[in-house]
């Protein structure tokens, strides 16, 4: 029987033993513990509730950052992309369609409220269709026609905006709790401006000519900048600063059903 035992005592021999646990002497019996709400639980009071020190590094949870998760990196981890901040936040993607709505479907499933500005509005149909109608999550608009979102941090935003080679400037930049991004089918003349402002740059599969014009741009070494030509359809390399990352986005079943499998050309 454990000495925290609070079973209640009877009689005289329950009173004498009660008053003996109250007693200042040294041998005194100490009156059962009470736990005070709001101080949290007692430590482990087993042996199978601890763990030697060399042990700890064993309990490490595989955490990263908030966001959307657009993939996995070379050593199989989830890759995040954190496009809900207090501040503002410019990403370029150079790649195909189809990655674009990969990640606009995840940002909506995260909360996000996804503002599509495109030409080509067909392409986006099956989407709106998917997420209720644009009444759950994302909205297509023509181009120059996206409305203010009103975002917030209950309800941050990502504009997606596919708008060609050219995209003009559009309506709605970055801010607080939106972010913005800027899909490029390829490296158009606006591309080196666009990814100068941007946090952010997305490259999938471009020319060996393309290439040599990223790689200067982005201060790529000679090594990514000769992988951009033959990386693979769903392969993306980012990059922010001097950071840089291959990543690979595997949709899911539903994805799969919805978009078709990842491809580089629309």
């Amino acid at each position: 029987m454990s000495s925290l035992s609070t079973r209640p005592a009877d009689g005289a021999d329950g009173r004498a033993r009660s008053e003996a646990g109250t007693g200042s002497s040294p041998g005194a019996r100490r009156a059962p513990r009470r736990f005070l709400k709001g101080f949290g639980l007692l430590g482990p009071r087993h042996g199978a509730h601890t763990v030697p020190a060399v042990q700890l590094d064993a309990l490490a949870l595989p955490l990263g950052d908030d966001g959307v998760v657009i993939g996995v990196d070379a050593e199989g981890r989830p890759a995040v992309l954190g496009v809900n901040r207090p501040t503002p936040y410019d990403v370029v993607l150079i790649a195909g369609l189809w990655t674009a709505q990969v990640i606009a479907l995840r940002a909506a499933a995260t909360g996000a409220r996804v503002a599509v500005e495109t030409g080509r509005p067909q392409a986006w149909v099956q989407l709106v269709h998917a997420m209720g109608g644009g009444q759950n999550g994302l909205a297509v608009y023509n181009v120059g026609r996206v409305p203010p979102q009103g975002a917030s941090a209950g309800t941050p935003v990502l504009v997606v905006r596919d708008c060609g080679m050219r995209p003009p400037r559009g309506r709605v930049a970055s801010g607080p709790w939106q972010s913005v991004l800027t899909l490029l089918p390829y490296l158009s003349p606006v591309a080196p401006r666009l990814m100068r402002q941007a946090r952010l740059t997305g490259v999938q599969r471009v020319s060996p000519d393309e290439a040599a014009e990223l790689g200067r741009v982005l201060a790529l070494s000679r090594t990514e900048t000769e992988s951009l030509p033959s990386l693979a359809d769903g392969m993306t390399l980012w990059c922010a600063d001097r950071d840089r990352q291959y990543v690979m986005t595997q949709p899911t079943d539903g994805e799969t059903g919805l978009l078709g499998t990842p491809r580089r050309m629309d």
